[in-house]
């Protein structure tokens, strides 16, 4: 991977992924190629922030009808980060 841009796509931000933000610790949807330490780098390299650990999963895209018309959405990779206790919070809300 080339730019960190490339192997973060978006956070993301879901309920169970708030109530891990109290212990610092922070879902992207990466690039399903990128292995951890693309995933470590980049974090550190956009955010500013020490990374101890990244957990990621392959997760199946689901089978949706649309009508009579059925198919699936896409295949994608989550990461689980999780940033050291001196690092600071990233804030995705602000304008």
């Amino acid at each position: 991977m080339k730019d960190a841009r490339d192997v973060i796509k978006r956070p993301v931000i879901t309920e169970n992924s708030a109530d891990l933000m109290a212990e610092k610790k922070y879902t992207f949807e990466v690039n399903p190629k990128a292995n951890k330490t693309e995933i470590k780098d980049a974090v550190e390299t956009i955010f500013g922030v020490k990374v101890l650990k990244v957990n990621t999963m392959n997760v199946k895209g689901k089978f949706k009808r649309m009508g009579r018309y059925g198919g699936y959405r896409s295949d994608r990779k989550k990461a689980i980060v999780q940033l050291s206790e001196d690092s600071k919070e990233l804030d995705f809300f602000e304008a």
